[in-house]
């Protein structure tokens, strides 16, 4: 399941894998999470080069569970710390690094390996597992993107979060590595005015439609 940040992945995406009975992977909690790393670290997020030389050192550990998702980094839990705005605001260009792509993208398919998983991010479909039999691509207007994301994050506000959005859309879809794209076959699911069990029951007629 892809799409842009507050179209309601994340939420639709665990829903759907409690429903079947199905591991659950939020990529973008592991981009989040290395963009911490290099925060805490004092890495310059700005510089492409010294993200790159440290892409690598983070040790990650994803919990797969739709229940009770969570992301380890270096034995700290830090499924808190990654949603803060400081860690929203730099995520994109360290994103872009494609140092730091190559390495999650491995990461993410390994654990894709293993079957049985919804998976949620930007270039699922397109990337990472293009030969998945269901692949959904969620939308929402730019005010109920904003109003969502508001909801999610500590210490921001809505105005704040429409242009910050803007500016990470800009940037996800325009950046050299893997930017974001719907894949030709995937499903465009527009989650403007659909309340959440109402796009988790529509992500799952599909799911029985297409396999």
């Amino acid at each position: 399941m892809d799409g842009p940040s507050g179209s309601g992945k994340s939420s639709a995406s665990r829903g759907v894998a409690r429903a079947l009975g199905l591991r659950y992977l939020d990529t973008g909690a592991m981009y989040r999470a290395i963009t911490w790393w290099m925060l805490e670290h004092g890495v310059d997020v700005g510089d492409p080069a010294a993200v790159a030389a440290q892409a690598g050192a983070p040790k990650l550990a994803i919990a797969a569970d739709p229940e009770a998702p969570g992301i380890a980094v270096d034995g700290r839990d830090v499924s808190a710390e990654i949603r803060t705005q400081e860690v929203t605001s730099a995520v994109s260009a360290v994103s872009a690094v494609p140092e730091v792509r190559a390495r999650l993208v491995a990461e993410q398919r390994a654990i894709i390996g293993d079957g049985d998983i919804v998976v949620e991010g930007r270039d699922i479909g397109s990337v990472v597992a293009p030969g998945a039999p269901v692949k959904v691509y969620l939308t929402a207007s730019p005010e109920a993107r904003a109003r969502r994301r508001t909801a999610e994050l500590t210490g921001t506000t809505l105005e704040a979060q429409r242009v910050a959005m803007a500016r990470r859309d800009t940037l996800d879809s325009t950046r050299k590595a893997d930017p974001l794209v719907m894949a030709a076959d995937a499903i465009e699911l527009d989650t403007t005015e659909l309340n959440l069990e109402e796009v988790i029951s529509e992500v799952l007629r599909l799911v029985k439609e297409r396999t």
